[in-house]
Formats: structure tokens, sequence, C-alpha cells
């Protein structure tokens, strides 16, 4: 069997767990990992990899995980595409992903190859479990209640704020799908909370919740990585109604999203050409082996 060469753009903590799903799944084999400081200070558990600055000094990619900030992963995906390598990122603005997935389509078509996006486990795997409940009950109310935990995609936009050292937000679920982000920053010497504050509450990933932030001596002493979801919809099967949907779970975010990006790379490669996001792919298409192999034992 051909493994998939897969290189990890960006090591943040993202590109961390990518890594370790890499070396777990049997199928893939990695190319090597793009930082923008290339392999100077490299980590010690890159050691036996190709680490670059740029993924034009690596061989033979079929594929390139974009583990880097959500705002910057269009501009990856336009700049690699055209490179015939598929892209597959976690882009989180859930308002921008219909755009987004527009702006790809003809790129990916023109140079024969596949672009999957927002794949993470919100917007992605939870987009796939809202689905499924959705055509259970097609009539009805489907709410997603986050956390309590960490967001990844809430706390890089508080970092890249001026004035803020670190950053830490917190999703903490209301019900009903209303949320409230608790934010903790580190502030740089002579920055102003209220000033922080005010541009944290005018980025649209905080606009419409309710925010409250805080400044701390040490985000890494109030640092958890754990999330969760609560997913619930009450609805109407044919025309019985109060049929009642769950599903829960309690996770390590990068890890989740990590082992997701691998997922939809493999499933990249089954893809025609063209942008998609999960709920466009076969579930079954994320697994490893054929489906052949995997009927059986799924269905």
């Amino acid at each position: 069997m051909k493994k998939i060469r897969a290189a990890v753009v960006g090591y943040g903590n993202i590109g961390h767990y990518t890594l370790q799903a890499l070396e777990a799944a049997e199928d893939f084999e990695i190319a090597g990992v793009v930082r923008r400081q290339g392999a100077e200070n490299k980590p010690a558990e890159l050691a036996a990899y190709d680490v670059v600055s740029d993924i034009r000094e690596l061989k033979d990619v079929d594929v390139a995980i974009l583990a880097t900030p959500t705002r910057t992963c269009p501009d990856y995906a336009k700049e690699i595409i055209p490179m015939g390598i598929n892209t597959v990122d976690s882009f989180d603005i859930h308002t921008a992903i219909l755009d987004y997935r527009n702006d790809m389509m003809p790129i990916c078509r023109e140079n024969n190859a596949v672009s999957v996006i927002a794949a993470g486990w919100d917007p992605g795997s939870d987009s796939v479990v809202r689905t499924l409940m959705q055509s259970l009950a097609p009539k009805g109310l489907s709410y997603t209640n986050f956390g309590p935990g960490m967001s990844m995609g809430h706390s890089v936009c508080v970092r890249s704020k001026e004035g803020v050292r670190n950053a830490l937000s917190m999703t903490i679920p209301l019900g009903e799908g209303i949320h409230r982000r608790m934010v903790y920053v580190e502030l740089e010497d002579g920055a102003s909370l209220e000033e922080v504050t005010k541009a944290i509450k005018a980025d649209p990933y905080f606009a419409s919740d309710e925010t409250h932030v805080f400044a701390v001596p040490s985000v890494d002493e109030v640092r958890d990585m754990g999330h969760g979801v609560h997913l619930v919809r009450k609805g109407v099967s044919g025309k019985t109604h109060n049929q009642h949907l769950e599903f829960n779970m309690s996770i390590n975010n990068p890890a989740l999203t990590g082992q997701v990006l691998v997922n939809v790379a493999r499933a990249s490669m089954r893809l025609q050409p063209g942008c998609y996001t999960m709920v466009e792919i076969p579930v079954i298409d994320m697994l490893p082996g054929s489906r052949e192999e995997l009927i059986p034992h799924l269905v």
C-alpha cells in the first residue's frame, strides 16, 4: 500500500497533536514540518523529520495539513493548492465558511486538487452529528452547547491583540446554545486592561457573546486544554413529535482537532477536485481501509 505523504504546516498546539495522530496512522508517512523559523531551534520531538520554512523544500507531498491560525488558513490554502497539493484545515469562523468554500472551489478545480476546510470538531465532526440529527428529526430545533473548556480559536484571537502577552479564552455553556466567554490575559508592560477588553469585545469572535476579561499574572497557571460539547435536537420524525436526540463528548481540544485533520487528509485523497466541508464527505472515507473491509464491521 502506498502511504499518503503529509506535511504539517505550523507547529503550535494543533501541529503538535496532528503530528502525533500522523505517527499513529499506518497509512500515512510524514513528509516534514513547515515552520516560520524552519529548522532553527528545532524541537527534540522533530529530530526525525525534515523541518523547513517553505513547503516547496519538501519532496512528494500529497496533502498539507494547515495547523495555522484560522485567519491565515485561506492564504496558505491559496498558495499551496496551485502546487497540486491537497490542503486540509480547521478554519473555525462559522459565518465565513461558505465564502471561503466558494473562493477555493475554482482554484481547486483549476489545479486538480482538493481542499477540505473547517475540519476541526466544531465546525467539523459536530457539524456531521448536527446533520445526522436534523435528518432524523427534520422539523425541530438544535442546540450546540460548548464547554466548559478552552477555545483555541478564541484564545489565538486574543493573543493577537495589542498589549496581550498570552491569553486563555474559556467557553461556559449557559444552555440552549448560548455561551459566556471568560477571557484571561497576561498583559504586556504598560498595557491597559480597559483598551484590551474593548479590542476583544469588538472582534467578531466575541461580539455576539457575553464576554468577561480578566488580567492574570500567568495564563499557564490557569490553562486547561479540556473542552466538550452537548448537542441536543428536539423535533419531529415524519408526523411524530417529541423526538429527543443528544450527543455528548468531553475531549482534549487540540488532540481531537489533530485527529480530525488527519481523518480528512485521508478522505481528501478519495475526493474529486474541489473544496469541501466535512458534511459533504462520506464518513467512511475518513477511516483507513477499503469500504469492503469496513462495511461488514460498521454496518
